[in-house]
């Protein structure tokens, strides 16, 4: 099962938040942006401290009732996807996400980048693409 999205820009604004299924509690405007902000920073200080060169940061926190999943692009926007701990492969889920931001906001003339999505378009499609995820 998914609980949420956030999509957190190269700069750590977030651009886009939506829960689903109702599992989780309703946060303000404002721990939702400190939220982003948040995991911005620790992914940037935790891609340096690691031992590796070049490496990309956090790329799965496992707590006892949920899992959050990061996928970075190359022009640097995370999407976060926050499961339930079962769920262990969201590859395919990512995939889909990032080909319907790809469709519905990046080839969208009247979307500007960086800036917060505002894309009907975006959100039916990922809701009946969530919804069909959590069916199977």
């Amino acid at each position: 099962m998914i609980y949420s999205l956030y999509i957190i820009n190269k700069a750590g604004g977030l651009v886009y938040q939506k829960d689903f299924g109702g599992h989780l509690e309703k946060l303000s405007s404002n721990e939702y942006l400190v939220l982003a902000g948040t995991f911005h920073g620790v992914h940037a200080i935790t891609s340096k401290i690691s031992p590796v060169r070049n490496s990309s940061g956090i790329e799965m926190l496992e707590a006892e009732n949920f899992k959050l999943y990061c996928h970075q692009t190359l022009t640097g926007t995370k999407f976060l996807l926050i499961t339930n701990p079962q769920i262990n492969n969201v590859e395919p889920y990512m995939k889909k996400i990032y080909n319907l931001y790809s469709d519905f906001v990046m080839k969208n003339p009247f979307h500007t980048p960086e800036m917060p999505i505002r894309s009907d378009h975006f959100d039916q499609s990922l809701l009946k693409f969530i919804n069909g995820a959590m069916h199977n």
